[in-house]
């Protein structure tokens, strides 16, 4: 699904979250948007999605207006939103029984995907008895079991701990590879933005404008980014950010990220 951003403009109110934003996104391509928190981002995000309407301008799904929320385009939040009376095949499952999927059937599609995220034996397992990374690949496996044509990701990582935050990444590449979707990925996590994306959009506070665009489309990456080094030091540095070269980078990049953190719309 190819997505067209045409000369967004979105206010809340007084408040004028994008200035003017215009970009489209190939089908298949994976985007990354990083910034301030508070100055857009989740708000284009959800102009994609079809949950906000922009205040000028429109967006385009294939082409065709986006007027509301459609299957076709599913969006993830940080949230996991599991529900906690349900197991997680029947979390998932219901993705599909939304759409009139047979419930037998879509039960066995749902152990399929949670196998594919490596939760195989936690089938039948409630949320609150496994941990947050395994709630989140819960999460995932609903996200795609659809099979939608764009995912828009909301921070889809954001409240785990390092190690299960770049196991999860892993997982994402994995099934992008497979399914196919054209993916917006909203995130405070510069390495997260290299190591996934094709391209990163980097942006300025609020009002959202574009400071600059980075391609990554040819690199087949590791989380081994020392390649990127120098890329990461220019976002950073449009970010307000100082990072040293040599050692103290990846604490100063840490902090970066507690730091755009702390202050998101």
């Amino acid at each position: 699904m190819k997505l067209a951003f045409q000369h967004i403009k979105k206010r809340f109110g007084d408040l004028n979250v994008v200035e003017e934003f215009s970009r489209e996104i190939d089908s298949g391509e994976l985007v990354a948007l990083v910034g301030p928190s508070g100055c857009g981002k989740s708000t284009l995000l959800h102009i994609a999605a079809g949950l906000e309407k922009p205040s000028a301008g429109a967006m385009l799904a294939d082409g065709k207006p986006v007027r509301g929320p459609d299957p076709e385009r599913t969006l993830m939040f940080q949230e996991n939103a599991l529900y906690p009376w349900m197991t997680l095949v029947q979390n998932v499952a219901l993705a599909l029984e939304f759409q009139k999927v047979d419930k037998k059937r879509a039960e066995a599609q749902a152990r399929e995907w949670l196998e594919k995220v490596n939760l195989k034996s936690f089938e039948d397992y409630y949320p609150h008895q496994v941990s947050g990374g395994m709630r989140q690949r819960a999460a995932l496996a609903r996200a795609f079991i659809t099979r939608p044509k764009a995912l828009l990701l909301d921070e889809p990582f954001g409240a785990l701990d390092a190690l299960t935050r770049m196991t999860l990444q892993d997982a994402l590449r994995q099934l992008i590879r497979e399914a196919g979707p054209t993916v917006l990925l909203v995130t405070h996590d510069v390495d997260e933005a290299l190591f996934l994306a094709d391209r990163i959009l980097v942006f300025s506070k609020r009002p959202a404008t574009v400071l600059k665009e980075f391609s990554l489309a040819q690199h087949e990456k590791t989380h081994d980014l020392s390649e990127f080094s120098d890329m990461r030091r220019e976002i950073l540095s449009l970010l307000g950010i100082h990072a040293e070269q040599g050692g103290d980078e990846a604490e100063t990049v840490s902090e970066t990220q507690e730091s755009l953190e702390g202050v998101a719309v």
